[in-house]
Order: C-alpha cells, then sequence, then structure tokens
C-alpha cells in the first residue's frame, strides 16, 4: 500500500526554512566575527607598540621576530671614531728659531741677575729688595731662597753655572719638543747638567731650575694634517653589519636602553607607530580565509552536523575561545607560547567528529599561531605536528589510555620541533633548551587533560555521544534497559537481536556499529511503558488488540515512540540516541490496524484519516538509523513468518528492504544500492546462527525407549540442538 503523500510546504514553512539557512550563515558570520575581536584584543607582551628611547629601562624582553642583517649606523659610528682615535697628532718639523729665541730668554735672565749680584756687592739697593726682584721675574719663576742662592755664589761658580746652564738649553732644544712631550723634554733635563763642567748638588739643581724655565716646544701640532689623516681614516672604515638570529634578545627586561637598541627596533619595525587600521584589515582577511576553509571542510565531510544550528553556534563559541587562548599565550616572548595546549581542539574535533577535521582545525590554528608568535615558523609548525598527532592518536578514544597515548604523540611532535629549531640555535641556552623541552612534554599532556575533561560537557552540547559515552550506555544496568527487562522482557530480547543484527552490518558498510547497536538497545524502550500491548511480550492466544477498535489499537501501537522519546528525555539520553526511537519507525503505517479500519468502513479510505495509523517520524536521518529499521523489521518479519531455509531467509530480507526503499524510507540517508545489497547479505548471516534448522525430537508416544532413557545419564551420541 503506497504511503501518504507529502503535503506541500506551506509560506510558513518556507520561511521557516528560509530562516534556519539564514541562521547557519549568521552563526558562521558570528564566528568569523569573534574571533577577528577576540585576535585583536591588546595584551601587554605584545611587542608590536614598543615606546622607548635611549635611557629608558626596558619593561620586557624583546626578541627578533626573525633572522635579519642590517647596516648599523650606531656599530659603523663607533669603528670609525676608533679609527679617528687611532690616527695620531701630525706635527711640524723642530723650529730652530724657537730655540735661538729660548736661549735669548735664558741669557736675559742671567744677565739680569748678574745685575742684581753687582748692586748687592756695591750696597746700591737693600737685599731684601733685590731677592723680591728676582722672585717677580715672570720668566723665571724662583722662589726667595734660591734667589739668595744665586745673589750669594762666588763669582767664579756663578759663572760655571750661566754656562753650564746655556749649554744644557741648547741641547734640550736640539730635540723635538711637543706640546704634548713638554714634560717629558723637562725630565731630560738632568741627563745633560754636569756633563762639561764639575758642579756640585746643589749647583746641578740651579742649573735645572733655571733651564726649566725656558724650555718650549718646537714642534708645533699641525691641525690641517692631522684632520686630514683623520678624515682619510673614517672614510676607509666599512658599514658594520648587525644581525640577529631569530629569537635572539634584542634587549633584556630591565636593561637600560642604549642606541644601538633603538636602531635594531627601528630596524625591524618594532617601533613604527602601530598601523591599528592596517593590522585588523590584514588579520581579518587572514581569519576570514581560514573561517571559510574550515566551514567548506565541515560542510563537505560533516553536512549534516554543519546543518544544525547547536554544532554550528558551539563550533563558532570554540574558535572565539581558542583565538583568545592563543592571543593571550602566543605573543609572549618567554616559554609560554610553548606551553599552550595546541592538540586540544583537534584532539576534541577527533573524538566528536572524525581525524579529518581534527586535523584541518591543527592545520587553522597553526597558520594563526605564525602570524601571533615572535617565532612565526618555528610556532606555526609545533602546534600543526603537536595537534595532527594528537588527533590521529586518539582513536575512538574508548579508554582513558587512549587519552594518554595522544598526550605524549603530542609531547613527542612538540619536544621534535623544539630540537630542530633550539638545539642549532646559539641564542638558546642549555637551561634555556632543557626548560622548552620540559614545556613542550607539559603542553602534550596538559592537551590530553584538557580534552579529556572537556570531551562530555562538549559532547553534550553539541548532540555527539562519545565512545565512552556509548559504552555506559551500553551496560545493561542502565535504568531503562532494567526497566526494559523487567516489565517488556519479550521486547528486551527482541532489542537484542535486533541490536545484533544492525552492529553487523554497521560494520560491514563501515557505519558506527557501537552508536548502531546502542541506539537498538533503546529504540523501543516506550514499551516498557504498556508491555502487554506487544506481541514479543503476550502469550499465546492473548492479544489485547482483538479487542479494541482499530483506531485505538492503532493509537497504542505508535504511541510507544513518544512514550520512549519521554523515557529518553528523563533519563537524559543523548539526542542521537533518541533519534533512534523517533526514525526507526519513520513514516511507515500500522498496516494490520489500517487495514482492519479499511475492512470496518467497507474498503472507503475517505471516512479514514491515515495520520491516526502513521508514525510521526521522521524518516531516518543517517545510516546507523537505517540500519535500525531495516534490521528491527528483518527480525520481526523473521519471528512471525519462522523461515524454514536460507532461500526462505534471503526473500524475508529481501522484501523488507525493497519495501522500505520503494515508501522513502531510505532517501534521507546516505546508504547506496551496494551498501543495501551489502546489508542484505549481513542480515541473512546473521538470521542463520538463529533461525537455522532444528532436529526434531520424537514425542513421548512415538518412543517406546523414553521411559527407559529418562532414568538413564544422556548418552554422548545422543543428537543435540545444533
Amino acid at each position: 500500500m503506497s504511503e501518504v503523500s507529502k503535503p506541500k510546504p506551506s509560506a510558513r514553512d518556507r520561511l521557516r526554512i528560509s530562516w534556519r539557512k539564514t541562521r547557519l550563515w549568521l552563526l558562521f558570520a558570528g564566528g568569523i566575527l569573534g574571533t577577528i575581536i577576540a585576535i585583536n584584543i591588546p595584551f601587554s607582551s605584545e611587542t608590536s607598540s614598543i615606546l622607548l628611547n635611549v635611557g629608558d629601562v626596558s619593561p620586557q624582553e624583546i626578541l627578533a621576530p626573525y633572522a635579519y642583517s642590517y647596516a648599523s649606523e650606531v656599530l659603523t659610528s663607533q669603528a670609525q671614531q676608533e679609527a679617528v682615535d687611532a690616527v695620531p697628532n701630525y706635527y711640524d718639523p723642530p723650529d730652530s728659531q724657537v730655540a735661538r729665541q729660548q736661549l735669548e730668554g735664558l741669557q736675559a735672565a742671567l744677565a739680569v741677575i748678574d745685575s742684581d749680584r753687582v748692586e748687592l756687592q756695591e750696597a746700591q739697593t737693600p737685599r731684601d729688595e733685590i731677592v723680591q726682584e728676582l722672585t717677580n721675574l715672570e720668566v723665571l719663576q724662583l722662589d726667595e731662597d734660591t734667589a739668595g742662592i744665586l745673589l750669594d755664589l762666588l763669582e767664579n761658580r756663578w759663572n760655571a753655572i750661566k754656562q753650564e746652564a746655556e749649554s744644557v738649553l741648547q741641547q734640550v732644544m736640539r730635540d723635538e719638543i711637543r706640546e704634548d712631550r713638554l714634560d717629558e723634554a723637562r725630565r731630560t733635563i738632568p741627563a745633560f747638567v754636569g756633563i762639561s763642567t764639575a758642579l756640585t748638588p746643589g749647583e746641578t739643581d740651579l742649573v735645572i731650575e733655571l733651564v726649566t724655565n725656558f724650555v718650549a716646544p718646537n714642534a708645533l701640532y699641525n691641525d690641517a694634517a692631522t684632520q686630514a689623516a683623520r678624515d682619510i681614516a673614517r672614510q676607509s672604515v666599512a658599514p658594520v653589519v648587525n644581525s640577529y638570529a631569530m629569537g635572539e634578545t634584542i634587549i633584556d627586561s630591565g636593561e637600560v636602553v642604549k642606541p644601538l637598541h633603538i636602531e635594531a627596533l627601528q630596524a625591524y619595525g618594532l617601533l613604527k607607530p602601530p598601523n591599528r587600521i592596517q593590522d585588523i584589515a590584514l588579520i581579518s582577511l587572514l581569519i576570514v580565509l581560514l573561517g571559510i576553509a574550515l566551514a567548506l571542510f565541515t560542510y563537505r565531510v560533516h553536512p549534516a552536523e554543519i546543518r544544525q544550528p547547536r554544532i554550528t553556534a558551539t563550533l563558532s563559541g570554540l574558535l572565539v575561545i581558542w583565538a583568545l587562548a592563543m592571543k593571550a599565550m602566543i605573543p609572549d616572548t618567554g616559554v609560554l607560547p610553548y606551553l599552550f595546549p595546541a592538540a586540544t581542539l583537534p584532539i576534541l574535533m577527533s573524538v566528536l567528529f572524525s581525524n579529518g577535521l581534527g586535523v584541518t582545525t591543527a592545520l587553522v590554528t597553526g597558520v594563526i599561531a605564525s602570524y601571533l608568535g615572535s617565532r612565526g615558523h618555528e610556532l606555526a609548525i609545533y602546534v600543526i605536528l603537536s595537534g595532527t598527532l594528537g588527533a590521529l592518536t586518539i582513536g575512538k578514544a574508548d579508554r582513558l589510555r587512549a587519552f594518554l597515548w595522544a598526550g605524549l604523540a603530542a609531547s613527542t611532535a612538540a619536544v621534535a620541533v623544539i630540537i630542530i629549531f633550539r638545539v642549532p640555535d646559539p641564542a638558546t641556552n642549555a637551561l634555556g633548551k632543557v626548560t622548552l623541552v620540559g614545556t613542550g612534554i607539559a603542553s602534550g599532556m596538559l592537551s590530553a587533560a584538557l580534552s579529556m575533561g572537556l570531551l562530555q560537557p562538549l559532547g553534550s552540547l553539541l548532540g555527539v555521544i562519545t565512545t565512552m559515552q556509548l559504552y555506559e550506555l551500553a551496560r545493561p544496568d542502565h535504568p531503562i534497559l532494567q526497566l526494559l527487562l523487567r516489565n517488556a522482557p519479550g521486547t528486551y530480547q527482541h532489542s537484542l537481536q535486533v541490536a545484533n543484527l544492525a552492529e553487523q552490518a554497521a560494520r560491514e558498510i563501515g557505519a558506527n556499529p557501537l552508536l548502531t547497536r546502542v541506539g537498538a538497545l533503546y529504540h523501543d524502550a516506550g514499551k516498557a511503558v504498556r508491555p502487554q500491548f506487544y506481541i514479543e511480550n503476550q502469550l499465546p492466544d492473548q492479544n489485547v488488540h482483538e479487542q479494541l477498535d482499530p483506531t485505538t489499537s492503532a493509537g497504542i501501537i505508535l504511541s510507544h515512540v513518544q512514550e520512549g522519546l519521554d523515557l529518553a528525555r528523563k533519563h537524559r539520553l543523548p539526542p542521537i540516541i533518541q533519534n533512534f526511537i523517533s526514525e526507526h519507525h519513520g513514516t511507515m503505517r500500522a498496516n494490520y490496524q489500517y487495514r482492519a479500519a479499511l475492512d470496518s468502513v467497507q474498503g472507503d479510505d475517505s471516512r479514514l484519516d491515515s495520520r491516526d495509523f502513521t508514525y510521526p517520524g521522521p524518516r531516518p536521518q543517517s545510516r546507523e538509523t537505517a540500519l535500525l529499521m531495516l534490521a528491527d523489521g528483518v527480525e520481526a518479519k523473521a519471528r512471525a513468518d519462522t523461515p524454514d531455509d536460507e532461500e526462505a531467509l534471503e526473500t524475508l530480507v529481501h522484501t523488507v528492504i525493497k519495501d522500505r526503499l520503494d515508501r522513502g524510507q531510505l532517501d534521507n540517508t546516505e546508504l547506496t544500492l551496494r551498501d543495501l545489497e551489502i546489508i542484505r547479505h549481513s542480515f541473512v548471516n546473521t538470521l542463520k546462527g538463529i533461525h537455522h534448522p532444528r532436529i526434531r525430537y520424537p514425542s513421548v508416544e512415538d518412543d517406546p525407549q523414553q521411559d527407559a532413557l529418562a532414568s538413564e545419564p544422556p548418552s554422548t551420541t545422543t543428537p543435540q540442538e545444533p
């Protein structure tokens, strides 16, 4: 009998469908906008807007964002100054005129002393006045004691001193005497005294004092020649190149800022006033491209999930939160970027959706890290490889050790990247390298711990069930399964048989076998409310539906879907398990009751409301719920028809699958004709183990030896049930 024709959507329904699509786009746009805002929130650890002057104390450590070399004006100026300082002063050759002038000055001073000696001998002038006159001579600078000694010398000793003073001055002035070497020349005077005449020590001192006053530079400084030589030295200095390795410290925290620091920061463009509009535009373009790539991948690989607003909103929110966490940790110049739990989000996406989405998430976060971090390429590879290995290692996440292995894989990738980039780096000392390795290990294990802790609440929020949850739901001590076992043992056994059928077929076609099995266990949970109305729970010849009118009977039969959903919500079964309850009959009719009702109105179907006999649906929306529909129909028909051989089983299974296919119940699933053929073979093979031929034992009346056998132990040759 054909199905009820689906009514044409009303204008209100079309508006609702349009709004659902628009809502998805709004959620997608909101996720991108939120990520852009999170990335552009300023944090104190950023170095893009450094404002420092010479003499300031740096409030933070600043690292070179990439390897770079530049011609340093500061270092070049220092090298030029060193070259200039190495150039000696240039002097003119010794001037003989200076020596004559100084000798004449000495002779004039000696003549004054001669005159004073004569005045003293003739008593023309008092002694004190003569001594005072000598001490006032500017060219001699004698003290009173020395002046008195010169006046009191015997004439022959005075003549010897005069002669020796003139001789010594002439000898000293023959050598080159520069302004900066005048003291050195004066220190050589004692070496020349007493060579030609024998003088007493006191007389020698008088000669030295007299000559010292008249030793003067005879080689004058040549400023023009000196400056020319210095200019040549300055110009001969090649520009000095200053280089920084990626991550090398430009200026340390607490260090006084010097011109070289300012020059390096300017070379990297770190002192330029930040262009916020340009920065926001560039990062916005990057985030939009990454968001589109991630959305397209998710749409292609998980089209059903991405169409659900709750999943789209949650994923958008996760990306915003993750971007905020990256913004807070990645731009730091210490070990904080390497402590970032890069594998957490990829592991969660791998468990909740697929390995492909986990790897894609790792790629997206890695690109963002490369933009944010001071060691962009290194951090990008760090985040991508750590997240990728964690996502690919986690598997089904059905055991605690799965998270441990995923954390170890993420840690291994993180440590490997640190070794590759930091071991050859001379800017990182041994302690820094060991610290980074420990941080990489901590990052991987932190990722595993966070993903394990977030998996349950995130799965509930997304409506995605995890393998660990499925194992918990498959336990027979679950309250709903216990209720079924107590109230409807026949339904419980039926559910087990259906679960076996569906699970084996799911494994054959690559669907989720554990999800299929658990969904099958709960699909008829509503029958536990009124178990006596379902044939598998009734005794022979006690069908209560024979006492009810067809419409009432159909209403009771159909109600087990809603009652099952009520039980599921009461016990908080995940939405994906509730789908098995609502979809396992799709929009099929209760044919037995419908035919009975049709007979009661003499075949006039216009007098019947087909909705009273039709399950509310929806039709199966996934391969797993479609498998349940097929397995449920096959098991029920096999229990009713009790096929005797394999051919009958083949026919039975083929009939059920073809019926559901013809009725369009499988239109919204991804099952192919090849899948249906595999499912058919799987059902037949499983049913053969249940409905295999059995040996018929003779009755007591047919076997005269039954009484004798009953009193003896069973023989090993007694036929057993296969």
